[in-house]
């Protein structure tokens, strides 16, 4: 099932009139100091009458601009600045900036400043106008590009970059098994105008690879679409990462489990050519079967076990018609232990994260698939999924040529631009919030190319953060932190093998992480901990010590789990000082250990008991088992989605469009 649409996101501000603004509004206010007046035939080549000292003229003068007036080859450039004045200037600056030789290339009449382009020489006297509150450079602006600034991967690109690109993704291939790309789309390009989607095909019998329905190329974008378009805007995660396009849902979204299955043995068949690290499943169908015996479930523990992350959708179920939270609705494959499962989050428009949440429609563990015993009685797999969640509200990403989803919901169209190959849509749900966490996949493997999936999982949990007043049921270890992921990668060592003994120096000799991380102003605590099946662990010993459990062939939780949280069966494979939780917790935003219990793990095992149809449970309701919905089909539940986000409070949290100059960006 193919989870999106049109409801939610992370809406765009626009930058340079709201820098502007915030130097206006929270910059300290100078004494106004009048000046002499001047005659109109010397007022602006003679100094102010009023005398500045240079600390004075320091405060209004970025450092920037301070040196190029201390060089005096420079004093004779001009340079293009933003003044701020505390006052409504008169003829007399006008004056002054006449006859400075400056220029004013633009008002802002709103904000009281200007945009002025002058000579350097004349900045410190400009500074001693009284008029003036604070004049900076006139930068060039380039946007954050919000999913990539809220998951914290543009600091992780900034922090950990050698040159200009930094993490891009490069070298690693993304299969997308999906509803096909548009490959015209400017969004695939890499930087010398190469395509990087390196191939495509199809398993869906229609006989085409291109993206009729419009789901497949967004999540691509998502995961890995260039910034040439809006200036950057709606970069991916990994922008310069190859693609691997295998369509597997048809020109109205649907597919079948042979079609999928036939995908993914060629990925198992094709990946070391294609180097594919990452598989993206932004699609589904009811878990009925125990992912024991689920033969995509199976598929998927094959490519983990050959080296390859597969990172799967949680579903888009749940709330029910009611509004009701709906407990236990994970989507096949995501019921998969050695997927990495994604739930959706609602950054509410802003890039800050101290006011997100899990969005409403994200699908709910437990995993509710399961098996009968040889004396007739129903057993439940009960695994805690999601393992993380990540934006995938109202999300701006690349829309395919004249496709299905657009066609009928024109209100998907995000205005963008009117030029083919250049058009952006919105989407909402799992699907959008997996590609950006098989994106960060990619970017860890760039940045640590010896790491496991295991690893991975563990990095990208070990550093999410816990969403405060979420259970781990709603959003596992938390929401998806980029930045601290990749600091993590850099630090784990690149000789571990087979042969790296328990207990052994996880992280490189010397490495030291403090446990954070800031975005857009806003510092929070890692989870620090891991989800495992029906139990969680947390200790510094998980990064400080190699646990066998991150090798290849091994998946969390596999181990048997009694009530009281002991796990047996992991011994070989968990060093000491690694805790293991015995309640299901609801997250106080600290770490993944201090919140406070929602449900004891040993009510895992209720097998239709504790557990059973119907049962109101927590804040939610278990939706009952046995109900097959699309047989077994997998289905884009975009549509159904985007008719009904207009009953859905998320649709008002949407990334805010800009209007792409037809210019490609090559900045990203």
């Amino acid at each position: 099932m193919n989870y999106s649409q049109s409801s939610l996101a992370i809406k765009r501000l626009a930058l340079p009139l709201l820098l502007i603004a915030l130097l206006v509004n929270q910059l300290p206010t100078a004494p106004v100091v009048a000046a002499a007046p001047a005659s109109r035939a010397n007022a602006g080549a003679s100094a102010p009458a009023v005398e500045h000292d240079a600390e004075r003229v320091a405060d209004k003068v970025s450092s920037e601009l301070l040196d190029a007036t201390r060089t005096k080859r420079k004093l004779n450039e001009r340079v293009k600045v933003i003044v701020q004045l505390n006052e409504q200037a008169g003829a007399a600056f006008d004056l002054f900036l006449q006859g400075s030789g400056a220029r004013t290339t633009r008002k802002f009449a709103k904000l009281n400043a200007r945009a002025v382009e002058l000579p350097a020489r004349s900045i410190k006297a400009l500074a001693a106008r009284g008029e003036l509150r604070y004049v900076s450079p006139d930068l060039e602006t380039f946007p954050a590009g919000h999913v990539s600034e809220t998951t914290g991967t543009d600091a992780a690109r900034d922090s950990h970059s050698s040159n200009n690109s930094g993490l891009d993704g490069t070298g690693v291939g993304i299969a997308v098994l999906d509803s096909g790309l548009d490959l015209d789309h400017r969004s695939f390009l890499d930087k010398k105008n190469k395509l990087r989607v390196v191939l495509s095909r199809d398993f869906t019998g229609e006989g085409r690879t291109d993206d009729p329905y419009g789901h497949g190329t967004h999540v691509a974008s998502a995961a890995a679409g260039n910034g040439r378009i809006s200036r950057a805007q709606y970069v991916g995660i990994a922008p310069n990462a190859q693609l691997i396009n295998l369509r597997v849902l048809n020109s109205r979204g649907q597919g079948t489990t042979s079609g999928l299955l036939a995908a993914l043995d060629w990925v198992l068949l094709n990946r070391a050519f294609y180097n594919i690290r990452v598989v993206n499943l932004s699609l589904g169908s009811p878990a009925v079967e125990s992912y024991k015996n689920d033969p995509v479930c199976r598929a998927v523990r094959r490519l983990v076990d050959a080296g390859v992350v597969v990172v799967a959708a949680a579903g888009n179920n749940g709330r029910n018609n009611s509004g009701q939270k709906i407990y236990g609705q994970i989507h096949s494959p995501g019921n998969e232990p050695s997927a990495l499962t994604v739930g959706a989050s609602n950054s509410y428009g802003t890039d800050a994260r101290g006011d997100d949440t899990v969005a409403t429609y994200s699908s709910r563990g437990p995993t509710r698939s399961s098996w009968t015993d040889a004396s007739g009685v129903r057993r439940y797999d009960s695994l805690i999924k999601p393992d993380v969640v990540a934006p995938g509200n109202r999300v701006i990403f690349a829309e395919s040529d004249y496709n299905y989803l657009v066609r009928q919901n024109p209100e998907l169209d995000a205005d963008v631009s009117t030029a083919d190959n250049r058009r952006m849509m919105y989407m909402s749900g799992t699907s959008m919030a997996t590609p950006v966490a098989a994106g960060a996949a990619a970017l860890l493997l760039q940045a640590n190319p010896r790491l496991t999936p295991n690893l991975v999982k563990l990095l990208l949990m070990y550093t999410a953060q816990p969403l405060s007043g979420f259970n781990m049921l709603e959003q596992g270890a938390g929401q998806l932190n980029v930045e601290g992921a990749v600091r993590l990668a850099r630090a784990v060592r690149t000789d571990l093998s087979v042969f790296t003994p328990l207990g052994a120096p996880l992280l490189t000799s010397g490495a030291q992480l403090a446990p954070q991380t800031t975005i857009a102003g806003h510092t929070f605590n890692w989870s620090q901990g891991l989800i495992m099946g029906r139990t969680y662990a947390t200790g510094a010993n998980l990064v400080l010590k190699y646990q066998k459990l991150y090798g290849i062939g091994v998946v969390y939780g596999d181990g048997v789990v009694y009530g009281d949280g002991v796990v047996y069966g992991d011994s070989l494979l968990l060093t000491d000082g690694v805790v293991y939780g015995d309640s299901v917790l609801t997250s106080d935003g600290g770490v993944l250990g201090n919140g406070s219990p929602f449900l004891g793990v040993n009510t895992l095992f209720g097998d239709g008991v504790v557990y059973g149809d119907g049962v109101v449970y927590g804040d939610g309701v278990v939706y009952g088992d046995g109900v097959v919905y699309g047989d077994n089909i997998l289905r884009g539940d975009a549509l159904a989605q985007a008719q009904s986000a207009r009953a859905s409070g998320d649709l008002t949290s949407a990334m805010q469009s800009e209007v792409d100059t037809g210019v490609d960006c090559t900045d990203y």
